[in-house]
């Protein structure tokens, strides 16, 4: 969950001075109820708003999220200073839509037309699109994830079957892929998500436990976990880390691993 900049000390035009003022409103009821207070998905601009916004209350902070880390459009969620923001649940979720586009791949404007089309919901509940031969994958606000899946049946007139999916399966580009060479003390979740996303094992262990870490698309909050060759390890907000390779025991007894984070 990346900081954004705060917007230059131009004075606002009057539809920002609108968000500016409701985004206001929300940071003063998270404040007021020592409680995350989110808002809808917001483009980039809005984002530096929301950032300045949250800097006017030194009791106020805030998070955001798109599904995966460089997502554009992002929810916001104010809370109190002193909130553990690795707690906030900013209420994300991720729907496929396959159809027989063999002969034309869907656009942008196709999938969005027609998924607000059929669905009658405003473009600020959609999170960013990701296109395919198939279909596209979609973010949506968590609430309005049953209306999706009933009411979206096509796009460009072509049937579509639409399903959730898991955040983690995206198929969006990875940034870069960076290989790193650690060696673990034995193959425990703790031990190798520790290594490949550079953290702790203390901080990782918390991690886990708050069931912010998922082993193979599947929330795991053993620290203690078996993992093997193959695996893929995703951290909210932290992309993922796939286990490549077993290079062999050192001298100590350690095991030798080759991951390969994707950001």
């Amino acid at each position: 969950m990346e900081q954004v900049a705060s917007p230059g000390a131009k004075p606002l035009q009057p539809d920002q001075a609108e968000l500016a003022r409701r985004l206001t409103e929300l940071r003063e009821r998270a404040v007021s109820q020592e409680a995350p207070v989110l808002t809808d998905f917001l483009d980039p601009a809005q984002l530096d708003l929301a950032q300045w916004v949250a800097g006017q209350d030194e009791r106020a902070d805030r998070v955001a999220a798109g599904g995966y880390p460089q997502a554009e459009r992002r929810r916001v969620a104010f809370v109190p200073r002193f909130y553990l923001t690795e707690l906030v649940d900013l209420q994300l979720a991720a729907v496929e839509a396959r159809g027989d586009f063999r002969f034309q791949a869907p656009t942008h404007r196709d999938c969005l037309g027609s998924l607000l089309g059929s669905t009658g919901l405003r473009r600020e509940k959609i999170g960013d699109l990701v296109l395919a031969e198939w279909g596209c994958q979609a973010v949506v606000e968590r609430e309005v994830l049953p209306i999706v899946l009933a009411q979206w049946r096509e796009i460009r007139r072509v049937p579509v079957a639409v399903k959730e999916i898991d955040l983690e399966q995206l198929a969006v580009p990875p940034q870069r892929v960076k290989e790193i060479r650690a060696t673990v003390a034995s193959l425990r979740l703790d031990a190798v998500a520790a290594a490949g996303f550079g953290e702790s094992r203390t901080a990782m262990v918390r991690e886990i436990k708050a069931g912010h870490l998922k082993l193979n698309w599947r929330i795991v909050t053993d620290p203690a976990e078996t993992v093997q060759v193959g695996d893929v390890l995703s951290l909210r907000g932290r992309g993922r880390v796939e286990i490549a390779e077993a290079t062999g025991s050192t001298r100590k007894g350690r095991q030798g691993l080759l991951l390969k984070r994707l950001f």
